[in-house]
């Protein structure tokens, strides 16, 4: 599964009532996850003990690949987000709807991968060692870079900031086509030639 080695394969359920009993979810958030959800299996296992040609990395020691099966494909993200928050594991998430599904994984936020044929996913384990492997795996499902001179967690800011300034951009441009004032107008021309030299 996922094209990853047959050293990885574990196949071990993560029963729902152990995750409420263990967790102090609300009773809202529980039953939020239980409509989502309807089981949860630990389907891999990466490490250098499955896989030996991997090093184990400074921050990531191993890395799990939690088979969620889900009740419809039009999903609340924020159960797998409370997942993640509660399981401070490296997890990449195998979200299953029928024969469709896709990967998802929690790195400062989550981030989700385009929905596939099952069959047509896999994961690839680039990297010497855990950390690199981790930062492309995140990358990967996450569908950005990571530059050279910066850490996954740096990038993942940058590429924030970047998108909220993109943001403010478009509904200044909006603000602008819409003033008739040609005094406002320039303001806004002024303002928007500020953020724009931010990006840069």
């Amino acid at each position: 599964m996922l094209g990853l080695p047959p050293t990885t394969e574990v196949k071990r359920p993560l029963p729902k009532a152990q995750l409420f009993k263990r967790f102090d979810w609300t009773p809202s958030q529980r039953d939020r996850f239980d409509a989502e959800v309807s089981r949860l299996d630990f389907v891999n296992w990466i490490s250098p003990r499955t896989v030996p040609a991997i090093a184990v990395g400074n921050e990531v020691k191993e890395i799990f690949v939690v088979e969620v099966s889900l009740k419809s494909r039009d999903f609340d993200t924020k159960a797998i987000t409370l997942l993640a928050k509660y399981i401070p594991q490296r997890i990449v998430y195998l979200l299953r709807y029928d024969d469709e599904a896709m990967l998802a994984t929690h790195h400062a936020k989550l981030f989700t991968a385009p929905w596939r044929a099952v069959e047509d996913i896999t994961l690839p384990l680039s990297g010497l060692n855990l950390d690199a492997v981790w930062e492309n795996i995140v990358s990967s499902i996450g569908q950005f870079s990571v530059e050279k001179d910066k850490s996954l967690s740096e990038q993942i800011k940058v590429d924030e900031e970047r998108a909220k300034l993109e943001r403010q951009i478009a509904a200044l441009e909006r603000q602008m086509n819409s003033t008739k004032q040609p005094r406002r107008k320039r303001e806004l021309f002024v303002e928007l030639q500020k953020l724009k030299s931010k990006i840069l």
